[in-house]
């Protein structure tokens, strides 16, 4: 028995995804009661009905019909009845609830910005309206320094809507790929066909019984009928097709020609622009169209050129702009003043050979678009002919490109008028009335920076400090952001005037002198190796491909790509390398090749755990790779002449920061990972050339590398080689311990980078098939693959520090008379160590510490502390040898320590050999109770290996790696100065700022300030004869005085 349902509660008709939930629980109940009297709705009802949807067919209007068993319908009469008021408020409740679904549903096929239907447009792809921005659009605004992070605040800054207030049941929650392009198009350079999606902002209503948007999604809904003729139903909806078409592109025309005609209005060139009319030839249709603006439709004059590649002519395109704002009136593409650009050379000169008829009527004659202006000045009288093109026959160029005769010719009338507003009302102040009129533009452009530094340089204030200077202040003495903003606005407040730059000025400063910066090229191109030039702060696991095999790599790194920072580094040395040229008497214009000689040092910095910041959990001990350009040389004739030497090769100012990491020194996978991109970049450059213009001479640079500042632990990580307690005891030769300590003078490096990869080979794949012990025999305790190439030397600072800790335990040994008892206690050991640091403390003001360092290691090793250690061993034949062993010790360390030891400490060198043969000596007759069979590994260096290394580089000092140690304290000054809520940001701004207060350029303007203030100079407010020196109102002296 079939039951039909009145129009009020056809529920089942919608879809079943925005149903509500009560429905289909009314539909039960009324099945239940079995209420056929519900058949016809009343009249009332049905009237009201009628006339709320009078011409809108929908959803509630197709009744829904149930199947007989038979699967026929049964048309059952609708007599007239009166319903329960109970039953008629359920059904009414139910059908506001279903109708607010379908809106809601209808709400989600439309876009929020454009109200475009997803379906319609090319791309399925929809954005949430609320929540982050993906992340293309996020990599892109931290590219672009924006600081818009989620949908609402991108939304609001491009489209001026406000959507953090939106309601579910009245506005869409996405917004379409089209929208997704404006603004993706709206922070990039690159050039794509991007549309604005409309003009006026959309409108959303709440749900009403006539609501547009419902309205419009029931319009394709059919009602059921009868199954009409299939011929004439196919004709007619052809015809219907077709009249519509017709329509709609007639309305496109009339839109296109109204927005045309309004534009005309708007350009209003017709008396200044020649029409293609008075072209003397008929060109097709297209080539004209190629020659005229798309505003005018004259013939181009002074034509510009779009970011979106359309022409217009300069008149038109700038009061389109001013007037319907800032998008292509052809595209509607985002286009502002400042990206119009005058088109190609051969597009100029075909326009310019073009042939006119001159439009005066005694004149025939056929002229060039160039010289049409030459030839209108012959028919002055005529009112017919016009000039479209500046005096000169040239396209009409913009003010500030012209000589500055032809400035003068065309601002004559505005100069003479100015000239008499001056002498009437400012008293012939032309200078005045000028800058002041550049002070106002500027303030109604809202470019509050440039009118405030006028303004000052009207009142002889002058504009304050530079930012480079600004920039060298802030960073030297380590103020936050926060923190210079602050004495920023106080010095403003207090002093009237902007002495100190604004942020975004130092920022700009910034951009010159960190890396990505200056173009450069190589000869051949890099392998492997990125051509782009502009890459500034990269992440160290960026070249790092992830797999799920792979090892889990737990670190935050960020470094400098190693070209670019090596292409900055030499630039910012720029006038040192053209001074230095010009001192060897060398012509500027010399364009090499370069040789720059480049060490680079790479160290753990221990503990550097902070309490603020979030992330990822990361091992709280950091890495860093530095290099610094010790020399450079430049091939002159048949010698390389040096143009530059560092002088102050360890100091912090000179070693330059590439890779921060925070990572365990020991982790050898982690540093494989992030470093052998570094590797792999320098490897590339040692067979290529730099072409790098400098002084605006392209110049020729090659480059040496030498891996010279690695302490011993990261030396054998490096190369592969087993920890520092193994039988092979150094890292130069292949030497045991037991024949070291048999041997103590006499061995010679063999040790090479080449030979640890062979070696290592072999302990890879055994191809002699011998047990583990011969195996590791053969090839010299060699383990792990090397990674990085380093030249074998020593490490002065780390040499120190390690015969310090030696000599320590020679004193505690000497008190307790081990060379008598060598078989004491710990206890006893013990309590020798705390006798000689309460004796050290109280003669030498050494407090005990828990592990060697530098400062400890150069107090003790002094002839004053054996003195005072001396006193506590009763045999005067141990003080004659602790005196002669440190005497011998402190001849010996100048060799090793200084940069230059043929010049700064040459009777110490000539007597390095003897000396240390007299302390080897020492060691095994006096001392034979702690070396006999045993040596440690910077003794051995230190007596075997520092005659060969000064013959072959002349110093050991110069190659330390203490300017990288000393970069430690910078580290952890710079994170503090630099804390921030995320690690990642913190570890780009640390590098920065290091890189930064590396630089030479911002070295000279606090050298200068340290020169100026150590010179004692004082300013005398008072002459000599009474009067005062009028120093205030001197801008140089307040600056100078601020400084």
């Amino acid at each position: 028995m079939a039951v039909s349902l009145p129009p009020t509660l056809g529920l089942s008709s919608a879809p079943d995804e925005i149903q509500h939930p009560h429905i289909k629980f009314s539909e039960w109940k009324f099945k239940l009661f079995r209420v056929r009297s519900f058949e016809k709705a009343p009249e009332k009802a049905q009237t009201e009905k009628q006339d709320s949807s009078e011409g809108k067919p929908s959803l509630e209007q197709s009744p829904a019909v149930l199947d007989k068993p038979g699967g026929q319908k049964s048309a059952l009469p609708q007599p007239a009845f009166k319903p329960h008021p109970k039953f008629l408020k359920e059904s009414h409740e139910d059908g506001k609830a279903r109708d607010k679904a379908i809106h809601q549903a209808n709400l989600r096929r439309l876009c929020r910005i454009c109200g475009n239907s997803f379906n319609t447009t090319g791309h399925k792809r929809r954005y949430p309206v609320h929540g982050p921005v993906d992340g293309k659009t996020q990599v892109l605004l931290r590219k672009k320094e924006k600081r818009a992070t989620s949908w609402p605040d991108l939304i609001a800054k491009v489209f001026r809507i406000d959507v953090k207030a939106d309601v579910d049941s009245i506005h869409p929650t996405e917004f379409c790929h089209n929208c997704w392009s404006f603004m993706h198009r709206k922070f990039s350079s690159t050039p794509c066909e991007v549309y604005s999606p409309r003009n006026a902002t959309m409108e959303w209503h709440p749900h009403t019984l006539n609501c547009d948007i419902c309205h419009i999604a029931r319009r394709g809904l059919k009602r059921k009928s009868q199954q009409p003729n299939m011929q004439l139903s196919k004709k007619l909806k052809t015809v219907i097709d077709r009249a519509r078409q017709a329509r709609q592109r007639k309305r496109r025309a009339q839109a296109r020609i109204s927005s045309k005609e309004l534009m005309k209005k708007i350009a209003n060139c017709g008396q200044i622009h020649l029409s293609p009319k008075l072209l003397a030839v008929d060109f097709p249709a297209h080539f004209v169209k190629s020659i005229s603006c798309q505003i005018c439709e004259h013939i181009l004059a002074d034509p510009v050129e779009t970011s979106c590649k359309h022409v217009f002519c300069r008149i038109c395109i700038l009061r389109c702009l001013k007037v319907m704002g800032s998008s292509c009136p052809s595209c509607h593409y985002p286009c502002f003043p400042t990206d119009l650009e005058s088109p190609v050379k051969s597009f100029l000169s075909i326009l310019n050979t073009l042939m006119v008829k001159c439009p005066a009527k005694e004149c025939n004659e056929e002229i060039s678009l160039e010289k049409y202006n030459h030839h209108i000045s012959s028919h002055k009288e005529s009112k017919e002919t016009f000039v479209h093109i500046n005096k000169g026959g040239r396209p009409r160029q913009h003010l500030l490109s012209l000589t500055r005769r032809a400035q003068k010719h065309r601002l004559r009338e505005l100069k003479l008028q100015v000239k008499a507003f001056a002498d009437k009302e400012e008293g012939g102040d032309v200078k005045s009335v000028c800058l002041t009129l550049f002070l106002l533009v500027l303030r109604a452009r809202n470019e509050h920076r440039q009118a405030d530094e006028l303004e000052a340089i009207m009142r002889g204030q002058g504009s304050g400090l530079q930012p480079a200077v600004c920039l060298a202040i802030r960073v030297n003495t380590f103020l936050s952001c926060s923190q210079y903003h602050k004495m920023y606005r106080t010095v403003k407040a207090i002093t009237g005037r902007q002495i100190f730059q604004p942020l975004h000025a130092l920022r700009n400063a910034e951009k010159v002198l960190l890396p990505g910066y200056h173009p450069f090229e190589w000869q051949p191109p890099l392998k492997n190796v990125s051509s782009s030039t502009d890459v500034g702060i990269i992440d160290g696991l960026s070249g790092l491909s992830s797999s799920v095999d792979d090892y889990p790599v737990d670190t935050i790194a960020k470094r400098f790509r190693y070209d670019s920072a090596l292409v900055s580094a030499l630039m910012d040395m720029e006038e040192d390398i053209l001074e230095g040229m010009r001192a060897q008497d060398l012509d500027d214009y010399l364009n090499g090749p370069f040789t720059v000689v480049v060490k680079e040092s790479c160290d753990g910095m221990g503990d550097v755990s902070e309490k603020h910041g979030s992330g990822p959990v990361v091992p709280e001990k950091a890495v860093r790779f530095s290099f610094t350009v010790m020399k450079i040389t430049i091939a002159h004739g048949s010698q390389n002449v040096k143009v530059f030497e560092e002088a102050k090769p360890n100091s912090e100012l000179c070693c330059k920061p590439l890779c921060l990491m925070l990572a365990d020194e020991s982790d050898h996978e982690t540093l494989t990972a992030i470093l052998s991109p570094l590797i792999a970049e320098r490897e590339a450059m040692k067979s290529s050339q730099l072409m790098l213009e400098m002084g605006g001479i392209l110049r020729t640079f090659k480059f040496i590398f030498r891996g010279t500042g690695y302490d011993e632990k990261l030396v054998r990580e490096v190369e592969g080689l087993e920890a520092s307690g193994s039988v092979y005891i150094c890292t130069l030769c292949d030497a045991t311990r037991l024949e070291a300590s048999q041997n103590l003078v006499f061995h010679s490096i063999t040790r090479s980078h080449a030979e640890n990869l062979e070696r290592y080979e072999v302990w890879r794949s055994n191809p002699y098939h011998e047990t583990v012990d011969e195996l590791r025999d053969r090839v010299k305790g060699v383990s792990a693959k090397p990674f990085i190439e380093t030249v074998p030397s020593i490490d002065a600072l780390h040499c120190d520090i390690g015969n310090a800790a030696e000599f320590y335990k020679i004193f505690q040994l000497e008190i307790g008379e081990a060379y008598k008892n060598p078989h004491a206690s710990k206890e006893e050991r013990k309590r020798w160590q705390a006798t000689l640091d309460k004796h050290l403390r109280k003669k030498m003001n050494l407090k005990p510490i828990m592990r060697m360092n530098g400062n400890f290691a150069r107090k003790l090793m002094t002839k004053e502390t054996v003195e005072a250690v001396c006193e506590l061993i009763p045999s005067e034949e141990r003080h004659e040898a602790l005196r002669e062993l440190m005497d011998l010790y402190l001849k010996m360390k100048p060799v090793w320590r200084s940069s230059c030891p043929a010049k700064e400490c040459p009777e110490s060198l000539c007597q390095y050999s003897f000396n240390s043969q007299r302390f080897a000596e020492l060691l095994s007759t006096k001392f034979k109770y702690r070396y006999e069979g045993k040596i440690t590994n910077y003794f051995h260096k230190t007596l075997a290996h520092v005659p060969e290394i000064i013959e072959r580089d002349g110093s050991i000092g110069a190659w330390a790696s203490e300017g990288n140690e000393s970069g430690n304290k910078l580290f952890r000054r710079f994170r503090k100065m630099n804390a921030r809520q995320s690690k990642y940001y913190e570890m780009e701004d640390v590098l920065k700022h290091h890189w930064l207060y590396t630089s030479k350029y911002l070295q000279k303007f606090m050298n200068a300030h340290k020169a100026f203030k150590n010179s004692g100079f004082t300013i005398n407010l008072q002459r000599s004869s009474g009067d005062t020196l009028d120093l205030e109102n001197s801008p140089e002296s307040q600056d100078l005085m601020e400084f």
